[in-house]
C-alpha cells in the first residue's frame, strides 16, 4: 500500500449556525469553521437558520433538519457540526433524522483537546471532561461508537471502552478525580516552593489564536509549539524571564479561552488554572488585528472570573500590529502604569516596552535597605549580585561593604531568612543616613 492511499482521510464535516439572538452571528459561525479545522476536518459546507427560540426535540427544527439531511447527502459529509450545546435528546433525534453522527460545540472542543494534551496531567484532565460530557449521553446506547476507525468526537475513552457503562463510567469518573487530587497537591507543592524563592509568577492568558504562545516564545526564547489554529498549546509551560533593573519573573503560557467555553473544561482544568489565579500578575494577549477582540476580552474576563481570578492586575497586550501598522507603543492609567501595550510576536517589535513596562510594574513595590557587610560575609554579597538590584556598594576602610538595595517585599523576607543573613548587617533609617555614599 502505497503512503498516499494508506494515508487517511480527513473527514468531511458539515457546519450548522442558527441565529438565535436577533442578529446573524458570522463571527461565530467562523470560529466553528476554524474549530473543525483544528480537529481536523474539511468543511465541506455550512447551514444557516433563524429561529425565535430553539424546538425542543432537534434545536433545529424538523425542517431544517430535512435540509441538513439533503445537504449531507450532497456534500458526503461525515459529520453535523452544531455550533450550539445540544442536549442528550437533541443530539439522538437529530442523528435519526438526518442519518448522520452529529456532533455538538462542546463535543468538537473536548475533542480538540483530545488531540492536544501531551503531559499525563492534560490527558486526565481531557478524558475526565470527555467522560463528564459522555456520561448524559448514555441513554443511546453506544451504537455511535461501534465504528473502530475513531473520528472527530470518537477520541480518548469512547473508542477503547465500548462495553462500558453508567456504573464503569462513573467509576472511572471517581479514579480521575483522585488521581487529579493527587497531581493538584504536587502542583500546589511545586508552587510552594517556587514561592519560596522571591521571583513573582506572570500567566499569559487571551482568547485562543491570539499569539499567546508566540508571545512567550518571543520574549523567553523558547521553542513552545504555535501556530495559527484554535488551542495549539493546551499543557502550561513556565520560564524564567529576566527583565531591565535585575528583575525576574516566572511567565507561565496557559491554554488559550474561547467563547462558551465548556463547564466540564473549567471544571477539570481547574489545577491547571490555578497557575492562573494565583499569578501576580496576567498579561492579557489581544489579536489587535480582529474586528471581535472587544468580545473576545470579555469573554477572556468572563471566564477569569469563574476562576476567581478577575481581580489579578493585568496589563493588556495588543498583538498582531504587524497586520494593523500600528507603531509599537504603550499607555498609562490613571495611577501612571504601564497597562496597554501595542507589540508583534511575529516581529518582535515593541518586545523591549513590554519588559520595560514588566519592570515598572514590579519595581514600583521596592523599598531601598541599606547592609553593613564584613569581610566575612562575602557569599551572601556574591548571592545579592545574583539575584537583586544593587544600587550602589561603598567599600569600608576597615574592610567589608556597605550595599544600597532595592528590594520588594518577597525578595525582602527571602532574604532574611537566608542561611547567610544576619539582622546585625540591616541598618537603621538614622544608621543608613549616616552611611557614605558610594562612589
Amino acid at each position: 500500500m502505497t503512503a498516499v492511499s494508506g494515508a487517511r482521510r480527513r473527514e468531511r464535516a458539515l457546519l450548522v449556525q442558527l441565529r438565535l439572538s436577533g442578529r446573524v452571528e458570522q463571527e461565530e459561525l467562523e470560529e466553528l469553521r476554524l474549530l473543525a479545522q483544528s480537529a481536523g476536518a474539511e468543511v465541506c459546507g455550512a447551514i444557516l437558520g433563524s429561529r425565535q427560540v430553539p424546538d425542543a426535540a432537534t434545536f433545529i427544527g424538523t425542517g431544517k433538519a430535512e435540509e441538513v439531511r439533503d445537504a449531507v447527502l450532497r456534500e458526503h459529509a461525515d459529520l453535523v457540526l452544531v455550533n450550539h450545546n445540544l442536549s442528550p435528546a437533541q443530539e439522538r433525534n437529530l442523528e435519526k433524522l438526518i442519518s448522520c453522527r452529529v456532533l455538538d460545540r462542546t463535543g468538537l472542543i473536548l475533542d480538540i483537546f483530545a488531540q492536544r494534551a501531551r503531559s499525563a496531567e492534560g490527558k486526565l484532565q481531557v478524558e475526565l471532561a470527555q467522560l463528564e460530557h459522555l456520561s448524559t449521553r448514555l441513554v443511546r446506547g453506544w451504537t455511535h461508537l461501534e465504528r473502530q476507525k475513531g473520528g472527530i468526537g470518537l477520541r480518548g475513552p469512547g473508542e477503547t471502552q465500548l462495553e462500558v457503562d453508567r456504573r464503569l463510567v462513573r467509576d472511572r469518573i471517581k479514579k480521575l478525580n483522585e488521581r487529579l487530587k493527587q497531581v493538584h497537591m504536587q502542583r500546589r507543592s511545586r508552587r510552594k516552593a517556587r514561592h519560596k524563592v522571591p521571583i513573582p509568577t506572570v500567566s499569559i492568558v487571551g482568547y485562543t489564536n491570539a499569539g499567546k504562545s508566540s508571545l512567550f516564545n518571543q520574549l523567553t526564547s523558547a521553542s513552545v509549539y504555535a501556530a495559527d489554529q484554535l488551542f495549539a498549546t493546551l499543557d502550561p509551560t513556565m520560564r524564567r524571564l529576566d527583565l531591565p533593573g535585575k528583575a525576574a519573573v516566572i511567565l507561565a503560557d496557559t491554554v488559550g479561552f474561547i467563547r462558551h467555553l465548556p463547564h466540564d473544561l473549567v471544571a477539570a482544568f481547574k489545577s491547571t488554572l490555578e497557575e492562573v489565579a494565583e499569578a501576580d500578575l496576567l498579561l492579557h494577549v489581544v489579536d489587535s488585528a480582529n474586528p471581535e477582540r472587544l468580545d473576545q476580552m470579555q469573554q477572556v474576563n468572563e471566564v477569569l472570573s469563574e476562576i476567581d481570578a478577575l481581580s489579578i492586575p493585568q496589563i493588556v497586550v495588543f498583538n498582531k500590529i504587524d497586520l494593523t501598522g500600528e507603531a509599537p507603543r504603550f499607555e498609562r492609567d490613571a495611577n501612571g502604569r504601564g497597562s496597554r501595550v501595542w507589540v508583534s510576536a511575529r516581529t518582535g517589535a515593541g518586545m523591549d516596552l513590554l519588559r520595560q513596562v514588566l519592570a515598572e510594574h514590579f519595581r514600583r513595590h521596592r523599598q531601598h535597605y541599606h547592609l553593613q557587610l564584613p569581610p566575612e560575609a562575602g557569599r551572601l554579597r556574591a548571592t545579592l549580585y545574583e539575584r537583586f538590584d544593587v544600587v550602589r556598594e561603598t567599600a569600608l576602610e576597615a574592610g567589608g561593604w556597605l550595599v544600597e538595595l532595592a528590594l520588594e517585599p518577597a525578595q525582602f523576607s527571602w532574604l532574611r531568612q537566608h542561611g547567610d543573613f544576619r539582622e546585625t548587617y540591616l541598618l537603621t533609617k538614622a544608621e543608613s543616613d549616616l552611611a557614605p555614599a558610594g562612589s
